[in-house]
């Protein structure tokens, strides 16, 4: 799962436990369900998902489908399908879970079952080749274990289950033929805890493409795998749909039988990426420290020691500016609502990230990642309120109406229309992507109920807080600013900078995207853990280093310029998006293009809210400590 690092050899060991393969109980994690012999064991269906194959590695659509979509004319379990209770977080991120025909029982073995036989018209069956073209992919779930294909690593040289299987095959013709997958061996795992009690630990679908023949009675004839089946794009096409159930008896207890779905196809790759920004950050912390240990600390020992009336203006820059560098910033409400949501995102971020680490996110407990993301972010919705407040107030600023409306309103508001465009894409497509109109209501209701009042809260008592006052006076007329370096002027400042913090973290982001994109299970939260506070350091590090090169140089506007110096990390964050779409991407379809791109744009615009916020608070304080450290008139 995600992890962090830390110095010398006390720190070092815990990192090491942290980073190391843990098998225990996941916490709070889902009750496990006992069987006897005989008893039935539901088997639900999952949203249809694109993945990649071996011989396509680009995937070509972002899009899903509910699973009892019309085109597909899969067999429904009698009364029709029922949908299952799901948390916030699972329907956002597309799973619509029904129940199934599939009658499996413990222990009991059955060969060529009949589920149904569908008529396929030209329309769907244009529909489901495309799909399958597409390296559509089955989803299924028994005992909340999701079905799987067996793979070989030949890097590690283990197996693993690879989650979900697909909807059907492509032959190796010119043509490239599509052939339905219309019968399943499912072969199932089970535990005996105790004598007559058994639990399901392992779930992996075998799906096949066959030309199955029935007689008048439903019985049937032909269930070998020879004839593969085509759907006919020019006549109906009728189609059996068959499954065969295997039940083999497994030495894997009921808490670890997640283990062979949590794969790391090269884990060196993860330890390379942290040796290289942990080399990064020791670079970075020790620049700021011979700048604070050295340089800072003789000018302060020589300023101090000299009498106020000498003239040693001559000396650095950075002290001529004393009398302006904590000016009122340009948009200083602007600005403090920036801070206050990103202060509640840099909480939110860290808070999951931990609740992940120590296995409260069981991957049992499908959304709940996403569903905890929400909670928190809506209950430290205070948090940042209180930041937007103290900050506007510190600034001088008197609208403080508007900043508490602002606060809870804006960033949110942002991410929210952006979110409410892209969902109408998924509408148009009759995708289960798509949220729900009541989803959106609970939304809006959990914002405006709940985000807002706390948020309004925390403002209420960040206004009552004292101002942190400068440590020196502000002139009346500002100074005068030369001319800048080259390497200090905003677009080579914020990309020599905000490459860094990147760099840190596009690892693990590209796992991420890979997880979010095929739909994978991602859970190396101890490397992710690892790279969050090696992203901070390397944040606030080299913002650091700029804003005091800008006060060297008698640039005092460095508010903005800190924010935006870190937030540049967002536009790496852009282009990694880009470049992953060019590459990894072959999407077909102007909808798929233009939600991986919405969804791509909207999480870098929270990557800069959040570092520019780090960035900013850095500098702040940075500022703070070495004016208050010398004498001024």
């Amino acid at each position: 799962m995600l992890l962090l690092s830390r110095p010398f050899v006390p720190v070092l060991t815990l990192l090491l436990l942290l980073v190391a393969p843990v098998r225990a109980f996941y916490l709070p994690g889902v009750a496990p369900t006992d069987y006897e012999e005989n008893d039935p064991v539901p088997l639900l269906v999952n949203s249809l998902t694109p993945t990649i194959d071996s011989e396509s590695p680009q995937l070509q659509s972002v899009l899903s489908y509910d699973y009892y979509h019309p085109a597909f004319h899969f067999c429904r379990p009698h009364g029709g399908p029922k949908k299952q209770a799901e948390s916030l977080g699972a329907i956002l991120f597309g799973d619509r879970i029904f129940n199934s025909p599939f009658d499996l029982r413990m222990l009991k073995n059955d060969t060529c079952k009949t589920l149904c036989t569908q008529n396929f018209e030209p329309r769907a069956a244009k529909f489901v080749n495309r799909r399958i073209r597409q390296d559509y992919q089955l989803n299924w779930l028994i005992d909340g274990l999701p079905a799987a294909r067996v793979k070989y690593d030949e890097g590690t040289h283990s197996k693993f289950y690879s989650v979900g299987f697909e909807l059907g095959t492509i032959d190796d013709s010119e043509d490239k033929n599509p052939y339905l997958s219309n019968h399943y061996d499912i072969f199932v795992e089970y535990h005996e805890t105790r004598a007559g009690k058994f639990r399901v630990v392992g779930v992996v679908v075998q799906p096949s493409s066959r030309r199955t023949t029935i007689d008048d009675a439903g019985v049937v004839q032909n269930c070998n795998v020879g004839d593969k089946l085509m759907l006919n794009r020019d006549i109906d096409t009728k189609v059996t749909f068959t499954y065969s159930v295997f039940w083999t008896p497994s030495a894997t207890p009921w808490a670890t039988r997640w283990d062979k779905y949590l794969h790391v196809y090269d884990p060196r790759i993860h330890w390379f990426s942290l040796i290289n920004s942990s080399i990064v950050v020791i670079f970075l912390t020790g620049m700021v420290g011979m700048i604070l240990l050295r340089t800072l600390h003789k000018d302060i020992a020589r300023y101090n020691q000299l009498d106020l009336d000498e003239d040693v203006q001559e000396d650095s820059g950075w002290k001529l500016v004393h009398g302006d560098v904590f000016r009122t910033p340009e948009y200083p409400l602007a600005l403090s609502v920036l801070i206050g949501s990103g202060a509640q995102l840099f909480v939110m971020t860290g808070t999951t990230i931990v609740f992940a680490l120590l296995g409260f996110l069981s991957p049992s407990s499908r959304g709940a990642l996403a569903t905890v993301v929400i909670v928190l972010y809506t209950l430290f919705g205070f948090f940042g309120g209180y930041v937007s407040s103290r900050a506007y107030k510190t600034f001088g600023g008197e609208a403080w109406k508007l900043n508490v409306i602002a606060t809870p309103l804006v960033v949110p508001g942002i991410v929210f229309t952006i979110f409410i465009f892209l969902n109408f894409f998924l509408i148009g497509v009759q995708s289960s992507g798509a949220v729900p109109v009541g989803t959106m209501i609970a939304l809006v209701v959990i914002w405006f109920v709940i985000s807002v009042p706390l948020s309004a809260a925390g403002s209420y008592f960040g206004f009552k807080a004292p101002a942190l006052d400068p440590p020196v006076r502000t002139n009346q007329i500002p100074r005068q600013i030369p001319d800048q370096p080259v390497y200090l002027r905003w677009v080579p400042s914020m990309l020599l900078a905000g490459i860094l913090p990147f760099g840190a973290i596009f690892v693990e982001l590209y796992f991420i995207m890979n997880s979010i994109w095929f739909h994978k299970v991602y859970y190396m939260f101890g490397f992710l853990f690892v790279c969050y506070v090696v992203m901070i350091l390397t944040c606030s590090t080299v913002t650091i280093l700029i804003t005091y090169f800008l006060l060297c140089s008698e640039n005092y506007h460095w508010q903005w310029r800190s924010f935006f110096t870190a937030g540049a990390s967002a536009i790496f964050v852009l282009l990694h998006a880009v470049m992953y779409w060019i590459s990894k991407l072959s999407l077909g379809g102007v909808v798929s293009n233009v939600l991986y791109l919405g969804y791509s744009l909207l999480l870098s615009f929270l990557v800069f809210v959040l570092m520019g916020t780090i960035g900013f608070v850095s500098s702040y304080f940075f500022v703070r400590q070495i004016y208050q450290s010398i004498k001024i008139d």
